[in-house]
């Protein structure tokens, strides 16, 4: 399956639960645009990124490593996401859900553009318009306040 995309994020839910919003958040478009921008993926092992999201009990933004793909071009890239904070996020607060899928996103793709020698200084950028992930849903509502 050929395409030009730069940058492809999915998500896979490790245990049960539903995230109904995080699809159309995940921002694909502006990520990619910075990738194009920056240069990172001009002259580098791998023609595009993939970012797998797996929704689980734990907040990990370092990613895991794939292979990168001699067939299809792409580095894959894994970052564990905690579902109860997803589901909170989802329910109360899209603004914070798709802060944490941002954050997710760029702390990975900084960590694989330093592996790789790739230009980083606009995904810093932009990641240092972000805090960070909560890591409890009593977090999540002392900050963004309770469902009514």
């Amino acid at each position: 399956m050929a395409h030009n995309r730069k940058y492809v994020p999915s998500a896979l839910g490790l245990i049960q639960g539903r995230v109904r919003n995080d699809l159309k958040l995940m921002d694909q478009d502006y990520i990619e645009s910075l990738l194009i921008q920056s240069g990172y993926c001009e002259d580098a092992p791998f023609t595009w990124v993939g970012l797998l999201y797996r929704y689980g009990l734990e907040n990990k933004t370092i990613p895991r490593y794939g292979r990168i793909s001699k067939k299809y071009g792409d580095a894959s890239l894994i970052v564990d996401l905690k579902m109860e904070i997803l589901q909170w996020a989802d329910r109360n607060n899209l603004n914070l859900l798709r802060s944490i899928l941002m954050i997710a996103a760029l702390d990975a793709l900084i960590h694989a553009g330093k592996k790789y020698k790739r230009p980083t200084e606009l995904l810093e950028a932009e990641r240092a318009k972000y805090g960070t992930i909560p890591a409890t849903v009593e977090e999540c509502e002392r900050v963004y306040g309770r469902e009514e």
